[in-house]
């Protein structure tokens, strides 16, 4: 009896799971000793005392993670005066792992698939600082437009693209190559409609595409990619709309494609302790539909190879 009333509330498939894998259930039980993880904007390591001061805990550095510091898991940080004024992000050590996995170099062109809510791509903008481009794609409007926000608070939306569209289909290449390759009939064409710079003032054929559209927020691979920000460096401004969109379909250019794409897995089934805890309050059987559904999985699988694929080679 005793031992089963310490049996952690774990679904019986799950903890088959982890028997087969050598782990121990208890990781996913303790909420107290599980830490949380926050990301500090480069260049603002002199506000480390005055966030652990408001606080009022200590921050530990994350020696394999740069940048990357925990702390106690009951900590609050979204009313913090640093994460206000946009010098730290909260971010999963898992997220951090696999942007350090891409190997980010200066001047790289990376395509960030299912992007939002945006984390992930910021840490990418910080390490090319002010070079290289970055593509955000994701199928949900209301999640990108979440994802834009966090680059306007964060100054980081420069050299950045987000567009909505189903990551399985997108195939434009980055800016700069749209921008390279102009024809002679578009620079000669002085009265085409040109992208100027981004403002968040819709105009009126935008406001009746999204009348239209009505409160649809996710889209198909049907329908083509929908430019919802722009940076002023991110290679748009200045292009018309067949410069922008003619390479999606022309695959005559393999040498144009992105050098890194960030394909992460549904927040849900990369198995860190945080994201299975979570799975308490919505219920285990949910835990057992979305994780544990060997289905579901192999086509996320498949899914995050063939995006891989297709935007290596536009």
């Amino acid at each position: 009896m005793e031992q089963e009333a310490s049996k952690p509330p774990l679904p019986d498939a799950f903890l088959a799971f982890l028997e087969a894998n050598g782990l121990d259930p208890s990781i996913y039980t303790s909420f107290d000793s599980t830490p949380r993880y926050v990301r500090l904007k480069p260049n603002c390591e002199a506000y480390l005392e005055e966030f652990e001061a408001e606080m009022n805990c200590k921050l530990q550095r994350v020696d394999w993670l740069p940048g990357f510091y925990s702390l106690h898991s009951n900590t609050q940080i979204a009313n913090s005066k640093a994460y206000l004024e946009g010098k730290i992000y909260g971010i999963d050590a898992s997220s951090g792992a696999a942007v350090m996995a891409l190997n980010v170099s200066t001047g790289d062109h990376v395509l960030d698939l299912c992007a939002a809510p945006g984390a992930k791509l910021c840490m990418v903008l910080d390490l090319l600082g002010d070079s290289g481009s970055v593509t955000g794609v994701d199928v949900a409007r209301h999640r990108l437009a979440a994802c834009r926000t966090m680059l306007q608070k964060y100054n980081l939306g420069d050299r950045c693209r987000l567009f909505v569209a189903d990551g399985a289909t997108f195939s434009l290449i980055p800016a700069g190559f749209c921008s390279d390759n102009k024809s002679c009939e578009t620079v000669l064409a002085e009265k085409a409609e040109v992208f100027k710079e981004w403002t968040s003032k819709r105009t009126w054929k935008e406001r009746k595409r999204a009348r239209k559209s009505g409160n649809l927020q996710l889209v198909s691979g049907s329908q083509p990619p929908d430019l919802i920000y722009y940076g002023r460096h991110s290679g748009v401004v200045g292009l018309t709309k067949d410069d922008l969109y003619k390479n999606a379909y022309d695959r005559i250019i393999m040498s144009h494609g992105y050098d890194k794409v960030l394909v992460d897995a549904e927040c849900t089934h990369d198995g860190s302790v945080k994201h299975i805890q979570k799975f308490e309050h919505w219920g285990w059987k949910t835990l057992e539909r979305r994780v544990l559904d060997a289905d579901r999985t192999d086509n996320l699988f498949a899914l995050q190879a063939s995006d891989s694929f297709a935007s290596f080679y536009p």
